[in-house]
């Protein structure tokens, strides 16, 4: 049995997590084995539906283009800047299916973590891929964490939620954040669209938090496999938002070349 970051969703005392279960002190009990290794702390006034978080084809189509590690110049980026933190516990706010976690935990192998997200099938990977982590289906919005229990918070591509991030870290602790750079996938937009758009790109005031420096990581990658070319579309937002025809000249290619560009943030908790 191991002691969690996790706390219990009714009453707030720390998990105690085991092969099949995750208890409380009050005797709170939570079912893991059933759900491939995590536990949903996710409190009923925060389940918008019943079925939250990404769906399991844009995290079937994430893991296959992830695992090619077409973007593993960002990870091993944020693996070392992690590392370089020399933390004790880390939670992952949005960890989806734990690529990024399983690296960071490499390169800190006496860190404890949590990861939280809101889709089920990611956490099953995640659970299944990292066991060394602990991972619960919860809002990012209302952390199931003690106040000043994580040194570092890795925050990518998720939903910013700063008050939350500067409750749980200590004194001296830091968050990581992950933003997409001003022509991350440029050479997919120009075939999505006749007038593609650079993203914003400005350095966020965060309450509770000071910035202390930017990393930008940047790469051109050539996709070869249609396959890939459909996974990476399947898993940026532009799959929900782009018409039929567009998408269609996108995913009828052979080959797709693209800058991907990313900007990292590190705040310190004061």
């Amino acid at each position: 049995m191991k002691e969690s970051l996790l706390c219990c969703s009714v009453c707030g005392q720390p998990l105690t997590f085991d092969e099949k279960n995750a208890r409380c002190p009050k005797g709170h009990c939570f079912d893991r084995a059933a759900r491939g290794g995590y536990v949903h702390l996710l409190r009923q006034h925060r389940r918008g539906s019943s079925d939250p978080g990404d769906s399991a084809a844009m995290c079937q189509a994430r893991t296959r283009f992830l695992e090619g590690n077409w973007y593993g110049p960002l990870r091993d980026t944020v693996a070392k800047l992690a590392a370089d933190c020399a933390p004790q516990d880390i939670l992952d706010a949005g960890c989806g299916e734990g690529w990024y976690t399983r690296a960071v935990l490499d390169a800190c192998p006496d860190a404890r973590l949590a990861g939280i997200d809101l889709s089920r099938y990611a956490l099953r990977h995640a659970g299944r891929t990292c066991p060394r982590g602990d991972f619960a289906i919860a809002s990012l919005f209302e952390l199931p964490l003690a106040d000043a229990s994580v040194d570092l918070v890795l925050h990518l591509f998720a939903p910013m939620c700063a008050e939350e991030f500067a409750r749980v870290l200590r004194p001296g602790g830091t968050l990581l954040t992950v933003t997409p750079g001003a022509r991350h996938l440029w050479g997919m937009k120009e075939v999505l669209y006749q007038k593609p758009y650079e993203n914003p790109t400005e350095i966020r005031d965060l309450p509770g938090l000071t910035f202390e420096r930017e990393v930008c990581v940047e790469d051109t990658i050539t996709l070869t496999d249609p396959q890939d070319i459909a996974a990476l579309y399947q898993m940026t937002p532009y799959a929900w938002k782009t018409p039929k025809e567009a998408a269609d000249r996108l995913l009828h290619r052979d080959a797709l070349t693209t800058p991907i560009s990313f900007q990292i943030h590190l705040y310190r908790k004061g």
